[in-house]
C-alpha cells in the first residue's frame, strides 16, 4: 500500500499520531489551532478519484484521510481529516465532489465537524481502573489492562455458573453507531460487533427489543404494515403538500444528504410545508408556510378531529380504503370481530356518545375548530400529499396511538404508493449491499424491552410476557452483569434518574458492571471496571447509508484509521480477543482474522453484490463510493403493494394496511390497547390529579447541540446552542421569571437548576428541556445541568413496552 495520491491540500498520506502529538495538540487545542476545524478547505481530487494512500508522512506535508461520523442522528456523513506534522489540523466533508439531487455530497453537520473537540478532549480516559468508592460516587485508580481483563473474564466465569446466561445484559448503546465492525448497538443479529460475538460465543445474554428513539414506531409500524417502510427522501419533491407532525428535521436530519435538505428541495419545486408542534421549530423558521402549535400529548385529539370533516364533508377517498386497509367501516372489518367496532364508528361516536367533531378537539389541543377543519380540507384536497411523523410524539404515553392514527389520514386522503404520496410514516433509506461481521446466534431465547432493564435487575424472575417479555414465559435469573460499550442510556438517557441511581448503587443486585467509553460520563461513572476506548479515528472499519435513516441517497464509507490511540486506549475487537483467550474462546472468536481480515470480507461481499463496488485498496483510497441512482429501486414504500394488492399482500393478518388489528382486540384492554387508533388522555397531563401541584408540561426535544447525550461536552457547540430551557413568556411572566434566570423546574421524582430562555418559541403550559445534558448534581443531588431524565417517569407504554419521557408535569420557579 505504497501508491500516493494527490489533493489540493498536498499529498495523501496516513500519519499514524503518537501520544506526544496528542499531548502537542491538547495543549494548544483552545487557541487559533483549533479554531480550523472549521474550515472547509479540499482534500480530494474531482470525480471520486482516490483520497488517501496510507503509508507515512513526509515532514510539513498535509495529508488528507477519509473517515466519517457514527452517532446515533440518522446520519453517516462524510469526513476528511487533514493531517500536518501528526496533528490533525482540521476536518472538512464531501465539499470538492459532484453534487446533484440525484448524486448529493454527504456533508457533515457541525457536530461531525467539531470531532476534534472529542478527540483531542483533555477529558478522555487515558488507562485501565476499577471502581475504590461507593458505585455511582465517580471514584477510580489506575490499573493494568491484564488485571482489568483478568478481573473482567473471573466475572464472567463467576457470574455464568452462579446464575447462567440470562443474567448477562448488553445495555442499549448508540455512541458508535451503524458501523459493520465496531458498531455498539446489540438488538440485531450481526449487529452488535464484536462484543456481541464473544457473548454469543460464551453461551448467550439477555437481549432486548426496541429503543429510545422509537420504540412504539417500530413497534407498531410492522403490525400495520407488516414491515418496516415509506418512502425515500428524494420522493418529497413530488409532494405539494407535506405536513410535518411532530417533526424537526432541520434540527435531527441536517446532515448533508438527509431530510433537511430534501425538504428544500421539496419547497423549491413548491411544496406547500404545515409543520404541527408545540415548539416553533428550526424547521418552522427556515421552511414552513405555517405552523400549528398543538398542546403535547393531543395529537390523537387532531387525527380524530380530522378524520371527523373528512366524513362528514364527504372528503375521505372511499375506494382507496377500500382496497387498502381493512377496519374503516362496518362492511370492510375482519370476519368474525364486531362490525360496531370499526374506526369510523369511533369518530362519529357511535360507541362512546361523543363525535370527534373539531370543537370537541379545540379545547384539548388548543388549535382553534375553524383551523382544524382548514386543514382537514387542504389535505384532502391538495394532492399529492406526504404526511412525515416525527418520533417526539410517540415517546410519551399512549404513543402507540399517533403511530397508527396518521397512516389512517394517509388513506382516507388517497395518499401512498404514488410519487409523492406518502402511507403516513416517516421517511425510509434506500438499501446498500454490504457484508457483515458475522457475531452469530444468540443461545439465550429471552428478550426484554430495553426500557424495562432496570426492572430486570430488582425483578427478573418474577417477568414475563405481561411485562413485555419475549422467547420464554419468566426469567430464569435477574440482571446480574451488565456491558455498556459507547452508551449513556445505563443512566443519563434513562428514566427517572433518581430511581435509577438506586438500582444501579446496590452491588447486591447488579453485581459487575463494566464500561468501556471515552469519557466519565454520567453512565460510566456506575462501573466497577471502567476501560478506554477509542475514537473512531483511532480504527477502521465501514458505514454505509443503510443505516442512516434520513439519507436519500446510497453510499458506502471507508472510516480510515487516521491516528493511533492514545495512552492505553483501545479498542472492542482487541479487547473482545483478549477476553476469547481468557474464557477459552480465542480460536472460535478470531477465527485466525484480524481487524483488516474482517473488514476485507465485508468488502469482498459488497463486490459480489454489486460488480461495480470497488475492491478493498481503492475504497479504502476513494473514502466515498456512492452507488447509480438506478440500482436505488423507486423509492415509494410498499410500491409493490399498492400496485397490485392482491400479488402483493402485506405481511399483515389481513395483507392490508390494519386500521382494525385483531391482535390488539384480543388483548382485552380497549381502554389502553384499542382495536382501531383512539384519543386517550395521558396519564400525566393538564387534566390529571399531578396538575393541581406540577401545571406545566415538560418536554425534551432533540437539540442540535448533541447527539442525545454525545457531544453534551464539547465548547464549541456549547457555545453555539447553550444548555437552557425554553419557557414561554406567558407562563415566565406569572412566575417572575426573565430572561436569562436561574429557574428550578421540578417534581416528585427530582428537580434541575437551569438557565431559562424566556421565547415565544414555545407554546404556553409548556417547558422544553433539550434532552441529553448530562446529569451533574450537587450535594443536594439537584441537578446543575439540565438532565431532563431527573423528571421523567419509568412508566412504559402498555402495547410496545415503550417509553413515554416527554410525558411530564412539572413546576417551574425561579431559582
Amino acid at each position: 500500500m505504497s501508491t500516493q495520491g494527490k489533493s489540493k491540500g498536498g499529498t495523501v498520506l496516513n500519519p499514524l499520531i503518537s501520544r506526544r502529538s496528542f499531548l502537542k495538540w491538547s495543549a494548544i487545542a483552545g487557541g487559533s489551532l483549533a479554531l480550523a476545524g472549521c474550515s472547509l478547505n479540499g482534500g480530494a481530487d474531482e470525480g471520486g478519484k482516490p483520497v488517501a494512500n496510507l503509508t507515512g508522512a513526509s515532514a510539513g506535508k498535509e495529508l488528507v484521510i477519509p473517515t466519517s461520523c457514527i452517532h446515533n442522528c440518522g446520519g453517516r456523513c462524510f469526513l476528511k481529516a487533514h493531517v500536518r506534522d501528526g496533528i490533525i489540523t482540521h476536518l472538512s466533508t464531501d465539499d470538492d465532489r459532484t453534487d446533484s439531487f440525484e448524486v448529493p455530497q454527504v456533508r457533515a453537520c457541525q457536530r461531525g465537524r467539531s470531532q476534534l473537540k472529542r478527540l483531542y478532549h483533555p477529558d478522555r480516559l487515558k488507562y485501565p481502573m476499577k471502581r475504590v468508592g461507593e458505585r455511582g460516587e465517580g471514584k477510580f485508580e489506575r490499573i493494568s489492562w491484564d488485571e482489568a481483563l483478568d478481573t473482567i473474564a473471573l466475572k464472567m466465569k463467576e457470574i455464568k455458573a452462579r446464575y447462567g446466561n440470562e443474567a448477562f445484559y448488553y445495555v442499549y448503546a448508540t455512541g458508535t453507531l451503524g458501523t459493520t465492525l465496531y458498531n455498539c448497538y446489540a438488538e440485531f443479529p450481526n449487529y452488535g460487533g464484536p462484543l456481541q460475538r464473544l457473548l454469543n460465543l460464551f453461551g448467550g445474554y439477555l437481549n432486548y427489543y426496541g429503543n429510545y428513539s422509537a420504540a412504539q414506531y417500530y413497534y407498531v409500524v410492522p403490525m400495520m404494515f407488516g414491515s418496516m417502510g415509506g418512502n425515500s427522501p428524494k420522493d418529497l419533491r413530488h409532494a405539494r403538500l407535506i405536513v410535518l407532525w411532530g417533526h424537526n428535521p432541520v434540527e435531527t436530519k441536517l446532515a448533508g444528504a438527509g431530510g433537511a435538505w430534501y425538504l428544500q428541495q421539496a419547497k423549491k419545486a413548491g411544496a406547500k410545508i404545515i409543520v404541527i408542534d408545540p415548539r416553533y421549530s428550526d424547521t418552522v423558521g427556515s421552511l414552513a408556510d405555517e405552523w400549528i402549535p398543538i398542546r403535547p400529548g393531543t395529537d390523537m385529539a387532531l387525527v380524530s378531529a380530522i378524520a371527523y370533516v373528512l366524513i362528514e364533508e364527504g372528503l375521505y377517498d372511499q375506494e382507496f380504503l377500500n382496497r387498502y386497509t381493512v377496519g374503516f367501516d362496518e362492511e370492510h372489518m375482519p370476519p368474525g370481530y364486531p362490525p360496531q367496532e370499526c374506526y369510523k364508528n369511533y369518530i362519529l361516536g357511535k360507541q362512546d356518545g361523543q363525535p370527534k367533531t373539531p370543537e370537541w378537539a379545540e379545547p384539548i389541543t388548543r388549535i382553534p375548530a375553524n383551523r382544524i377543519r382548514q386543514l382537514a380540507r387542504e389535505m384532502a384536497r391538495i394532492k399529492p400529499m406526504t404526511i412525515l411523523q416525527g418520533w417526539g410524539m410517540q415517546r410519551r404515553a399512549y404513543g402507540e396511538q399517533i403511530v397508527r392514527g396518521i397512516p389512517v389520514l394517509a388513506a382516507m386522503t388517497g395518499n401512498g404508493g404514488k410519487p409523492g404520496s406518502g402511507p403516513g410514516l416517516d421517511m425510509a433509506s434506500p438499501p446498500v449491499p454490504m457484508g457483515v461481521y458475522p457475531t452469530g446466534n444468540n443461545p439465550v431465547k429471552a428478550t426484554i424491552s430495553f426500557f424495562t432493564f432496570t426492572d430486570a435487575i430488582i425483578r427478573g424472575t418474577e417477568m414475563g410476557p405481561q411485562d413485555g417479555v419475549v422467547g420464554v414465559e419468566r426469567l430464569s435469573s435477574n440482571i446480574k452483569f451488565i456491558w455498556n460499550y459507547a452508551g449513556n442510556a445505563l443512566f443519563n438517557q434513562h428514566a427517572n434518574i433518581k430511581r435509577t441511581h438506586e438500582i444501579l448503587r446496590d452491588t447486591s443486585k447488579v453485581e459487575f458492571i463494566v464500561v468501556h467509553d471515552l469519557f466519565m460520563t454520567p453512565s460510566a461513572r456506575y462501573a466497577d471496571i471502567l476501560l478506554p476506548d477509542t475514537h473512531h479515528f483511532e480504527r477502521n472499519d465501514i458505514t454505509t447509508s443503510a443505516t442512516a435513516h434520513i439519507a436519500g441517497s446510497s453510499y458506502a464509507i471507508f472510516m480510515n484509521k487516521v491516528i493511533d490511540p492514545p495512552y492505553e486506549c483501545r479498542n472492542m475487537l482487541d479487547i473482545c480477543t483478549e477476553l476469547a483467550r481468557r474464557l477459552g474462546l480465542e480460536k472460535e472468536f478470531t477465527e485466525g482474522k484480524n481487524e483488516e481480515d474482517w473488514l476485507r470480507e465485508i468488502v469482498n461481499t459488497a463486490k459480489q453484490k454489486l460488480p461495480d463496488f470497488p475492491d478493498y485498496e481503492t475504497f479504502k483510497k476513494m473514502g466515498i463510493f456512492k452507488l447509480s441512482p438506478d440500482k436505488e429501486g423507486s423509492g415509494i414504500g410498499f410500491e409493490d403493494f399498492y400496485r397490485d394488492p392482491e400479488n402483493h399482500p402485506l405481511g399483515t393478518p389481513s395483507g392490508k394496511i390494519q386500521i382494525f388489528d385483531p391482535r390488539m382486540y384480543d388483548k382485552g384492554n380497549p381502554k389502553e390497547i384499542p382495536a382501531v387508533p383512539k384519543y386517550i388522555e395521558e396519564w400525566e397531563s393538564p387534566w390529571s390529579q399531578e396538575a393541581q401541584k406540577y401545571p406545566l408540561q415538560a418536554i425534551g426535544h432533540h437539540y442540535k447541540h448533541r447527539v442525545h447525550s454525545t457531544f453534551d461536552n464539547v465548547s464549541w457547540l456549547e457555545e453555539a446552542a447553550p444548555q437552557v430551557a425554553f419557557l414561554n413568556p406567558v407562563d415566565a411572566g406569572a412566575r417572575g421569571i426573565k430572561d436569562g434566570d436561574m429557574v428550578r423546574i421540578f417534581n416528585d421524582r427530582g428537580e434541575i437548576i437551569m438557565p431559562c430562555r424566556v421565547t415565544p418559541r414555545i407554546m404556553p403550559g409548556v417547558i422544553d428541556i433539550p434532552e441529553g445534558g448530562w446529569f451533574t448534581p450537587d450535594a443536594g443531588g439537584t441537578d446543575r445541568r439540565g438532565c431532563i431524565n431527573t423528571i421523567t417517569s419509568h412508566r412504559v407504554n402498555p402495547l410496545a413496552f415503550g417509553n413515554a419521557q416527554n410525558t411530564n408535569q412539572v413546576q417551574v420557579e425561579k431559582a
